[in-house]
């Protein structure tokens, strides 16, 4: 059985630009986040904080690996298929339960529930992704091709969507599509929510309805039949909900 990436040194798994190293890298940052945010309260203007970063380092990552990593394990391992759809409908598990979190007037109790499992479905990712998907992949290619799927992933990640968009498909060509108009979106709303909490307090109010605004533009591009090309039935358990 081929050797969890957790148990690799960065010299083992091709070095600084290997997308085995990249890989890892976010995922023990991963882990700090959400040790942090083990440690703060519902309400509180910490977990918020925290939060924000999980989600900034959590969507960018994921929609790099669905636009350049899983087809690649697609195309070079006989099982890639099932392989990455277990992880997609893990990715589309956090979006769903993301776009929940954010909703207003969320009670208490049903906030640190989503919570709770968010943290549970972003651990079950990573030991998927680490114990079973990876390894194969770095059985499957030559540790040039693990580096130049590096530099693809990087920079994809570098220019993706920061927030949850649970009705895009989580394979190509509806999330290359959605890239474009969702990137722009999140990134300017992530402007705006900046400027909001740490910003002056008469700005506040018309930076977070600008915000707010964005949301629902990017709602309606999510609408958008053709962004939902190329997914598996099975991946979208909310979409009909």
């Amino acid at each position: 059985m081929a050797r969890s990436i957790a148990d690799q040194t960065d010299a083992e798994l091709g070095g600084t630009w290997s997308i085995l190293v990249r890989q890892k890298r976010d995922h023990v940052h991963l882990d700090r986040l959400l040790h942090q945010l083990g440690e703060t309260r519902p309400s509180s203007t910490e977990r918020r904080d925290v939060l924000h970063r999980v989600a900034r380092l959590v969507f960018p990552h994921a929609f790099a690996e669905e636009s350049v990593v899983w087809p690649a394990a697609r195309r070079v391992l006989p099982d890639g298929e099932a392989l990455t759809l277990q992880v997609e409908q893990e990715h589309q598990e956090v979006n769903e339960l993301w776009t929940e979190l954010e909703s207003d007037g969320l009670p208490l109790e049903r906030h640190q529930a989503l919570v709770d499992r968010l943290v549970e479905v972003l651990r079950e990712d990573v030991r998927d992704e680490e114990d079973a998907l990876l390894p194969r992949l770095q059985d499957a290619l030559s540790t040039a091709r693990l580096r130049a799927l590096g530099v693809a992933w990087e920079a994809v990640r570098r220019t993706a969507p920061t927030r949850p968009h649970p009705l895009v498909a989580r394979r190509p060509p509806g999330n290359a599509l959605a890239a474009l108009p969702l990137t722009v979106i999140d990134r300017s709303r992530d402007l705006l929510d900046v400027g909001a909490r740490h910003g002056s307090a008469a700005m506040a109010p018309a930076l977070h309805r600008g915000s707010t605004a964005l949301a629902g533009v990017a709602g309606r591009v999510e609408q958008a039949g053709v962004l939902r090309h190329g997914d598996r039935p099975s991946t979208h358990r909310g979409r009909d909900r």
